[in-house]
């Protein structure tokens, strides 16, 4: 199985981490500059397929960089709007991106809890729980999923295989 393989059937909004499941993770470090972003294999594709059925694309992603102040916002907004331009160029669409600036887990905005998650059912009123798929490739993505009672897909570091995980 690939990333390709994954299907969002019965899901109307999908919620992507970042590091590790759309782009190559720097063991050690931080995607500073859009030179350092690298996309991981069939990712791209993946995003168009689903831009054709999902109502709702988001990326939620913790960038503790910027909070360590080794990145600035400015440089974060500008990696994800060559990331959104390249996505677009072929077929695919990002509807926003939720961030997580935040240290540790005191803040609730930072993934597993569930800050961003509120953000977006204030933002969008008509994204459902029970109707909503998180891919991500951490055991933080898949503690967010179940903190939110959403469904989840987790991927290995290559994207190469997963493990749904279900709320039921």
């Amino acid at each position: 199985m690939t990333l390709l393989d994954i299907d969002i059937t019965g899901y109307e909004t999908i919620l992507l981490d970042r590091d590790g499941t759309i782009n190559r993770q720097r063991q050690g470090d931080y995607v500073k500059i859009w030179e350092e972003f690298e996309f991981l294999p069939g990712v791209i594709e993946t995003i168009a397929r689903f831009s054709k059925t999902a109502k709702h694309i988001f990326i939620v992603t913790n960038q503790r960089g910027v909070g360590k102040g080794r990145m600035s916002i400015d440089a974060l907004n500008s990696i994800h709007s060559h990331m959104i331009r390249e996505i677009e160029k072929k077929g695919g669409r990002i509807d926003k991106i939720y961030f997580s600036i935040g240290l540790d887990h005191t803040d609730l905005t930072r993934k597993p809890n569930v800050g961003m998650w509120k953000q977006i059912l204030t933002d969008f009123s008509d994204v459902k729980a029970e109707t909503t798929l998180m891919i991500g490739d951490s055991d933080c993505d898949i503690e967010f999923a179940h903190n939110c009672c959403i469904d989840s897909i987790r991927v290995d570091k290559q994207n190469v295989i997963f493990i749904k995980e279900t709320t039921e």
